[in-house]
């Protein structure tokens, strides 16, 4: 066989993962604002005795040191893109990114709330003026990262043309959400929510007299902290090890097969390979067999499915 015969079933796994994305530079940019926003809010916390700033401060380095792997995620995404020991490309590596990014979360809230817990028992005098300036100039800088952040996601462009032996798929292009950067906005989101917070219990200590108010808010800031780490441990959990996809895309899939002649789904599998990306096992049963190629025009283009694989059964007496 020649070898030029063989060229149309050939490709890659890159699935778009080697170009450089927007989102990547304006993380940085907010790593480097948020970074230094951090160091003020944690040594102010300290010097005018502040828990809730503190918080503030450890919140905010929390979600610095979780971007920066987001950053990391970025460039070995795309530097390893054409790397063929990935099996289905390096999509994968942001989610790994974002577990390890939510071990380091719950780390941190547990230190805000033991020094909250502390403050509770052991109360230290707030320089309440100081504080709330320091407070109200992290929320300003929350903003401005929000609004850095906040621009236009990436329209990621998936141009596949190949075809194997169980599958092709027609040239097509597939949008999707940049999830690490809108994943760097919730991040900076909750920062400014703990921030309001944190200048409410300043506020309240220091006109009413409600001086407890200053490690409670503390202890719901870890509170916010815990709870999106459990939701960022949950999501990427559930692409690490290759769950289906969601109910809506498996029943899209199995409409569009199955909508036409006697064709029937007898087994289905989809999972994620990169952000918004999924690849696809395909079992279908029919009394009238057609090639790979059919089943996979009758496909949803909504679905960014990069990798699909369809494997057709004969049955005869499904016919009629």
């Amino acid at each position: 066989m020649h070898t030029e015969s063989i060229e149309r079933w050939l490709h890659d796994h890159t699935f778009g993962q080697d170009r450089k994305k927007s989102g990547e530079s304006r993380t940085l940019i907010v790593i480097i604002i948020t970074a230094l926003m951090m160091i003020v809010e944690i040594a102010a916390g300290l010097v005018f005795g502040s828990m809730a700033l503190l918080a503030d401060g450890l919140h905010m380095g929390s979600h610095a040191s979780a971007l920066t792997i987001s950053v990391f995620a970025y460039y070995y995404t795309r530097s390893r893109a054409k790397d063929t020991r990935f099996n289905f490309g390096t999509g994968k590596v942001s989610s790994l990114a974002g577990f390890a990014s939510a071990v380091m979360l719950a780390s941190f809230a547990l230190i805000m709330a033991w020094e909250s817990i502390k403050r509770f028992f052991s109360p230290v005098g707030i320089e309440f003026n100081q504080a709330i300036f320091v407070a109200v100039v992290g929320l300003v800088v929350n903003g401005v990262c929000l609004v850095i952040l906040g621009g236009r996601d990436d329209a990621h462009r998936h141009d596949d043309d190949h075809e194997h032996e169980t599958h092709y798929h027609e040239h097509h292009v597939h949008e999707h959400r940049d999830h690490n950067l809108w994943a760097a906005y919730i991040h900076v989101l909750a920062d400014a929510l703990t921030s309001v917070l944190a200048i409410f219990a300043l506020v309240c200590a220091k006109f009413l007299g409600l001086v407890w108010l200053d490690p409670f808010m503390g202890i719901v800031g870890a509170f916010l902290v815990v709870r999106w780490s459990l939701g960022l441990l949950r999501s990427s959990a559930h692409v690490l090890l290759d769950m289906q996809a969601p109910q809506n895309v498996l029943d899209s899939i199995r409409r569009s097969i199955e909508a036409h002649g006697d064709n029937r789904v007898s087994d289905l599998h989809v999972w994620t390979v990169g952000p918004g990306i999924y690849a696809a096992e395909i079992a279908l049963v029919t009394s009238s067999p057609q090639p790979a190629d059919y089943y996979s025009g009758l496909l949803p283009r909504e679905i960014s499915l990069v990798h699909v694989t369809v494997e057709v059964h004969s049955c005869p007496s499904l016919k009629g």
